[in-house]
């Protein structure tokens, strides 16, 4: 299956954007019945997606902000998948203890919040694959400094859209993200 177009969610722009939600797909790599975390979730899309690309794939998605969690379960509902919608991370995180732990963990917002990455590092068991993404310069300069110090791979990608300027097309750039990508000892 491909990647849905942003307006196959219900979001309020605080939404992986339908490229950047491909090459991110990529890189968590699902493999059928694998568990993802979904931290700092927003619309859920990335987690619907992972769980549309696999036979038997589920996931946690984690957000704090009410409106935005209560538009996450609709999408989920609309699309039937199986993601388990909580609230906050990393606190969120205390409730799974006993649980099989996630094969993946996508961190799509929060990076700079004190402990979340540790957390979900944590979290994560040898071989469990980590993706980040980041807009801001704050959190490209974190997830810089996280690639220096434990390897992986960095990446960063910038997309243009061909939009109307009078009568020709120009191209209007997308925000740059950045994406570390890591396999846990």
């Amino acid at each position: 299956g491909s990647v849905l177009p942003d307006d196959a969610y219900a979001h309020d722009g605080q939404i992986t954007k339908q490229m950047i939600r491909a090459v991110t797909l990529a890189a968590l790599a699902p493999r059928p019945g694998e568990l993802l975390w979904d931290v700092g979730s927003g619309s859920g899309s990335v987690a619907i997606e992972w769980c549309r690309s696999q036979t038997g794939c589920r996931a946690v998605a984690f957000e704090r902000d009410e409106a935005r969690r209560a538009r996450l379960s609709d999408n989920v509902l609309a699309f039937g998948v199986r993601v388990e919608v909580r609230g906050d991370a990393p606190a969120g995180f205390r409730d799974l203890v006993g649980r099989p732990p996630p094969s993946a963990i996508f961190i799509g917002g929060g990076l700079t919040q004190p402990g979340l990455f540790e957390a979900c590092l944590a979290a994560l068991p040898p071989g469990g694959r980590l993706v980040a993404n980041a807009v801001t310069a704050e959190s490209e300069a974190f997830l810089a400094q996280r690639h220096s110090q434990s390897g992986g791979r960095l990446r960063r990608y910038q997309h243009y859209s061909g939009e109307p300027v009078g009568s020709f097309t120009g191209w209007r750039p997308a925000l740059p993200v950045t994406q570390w990508v890591m396999v846990k000892p």
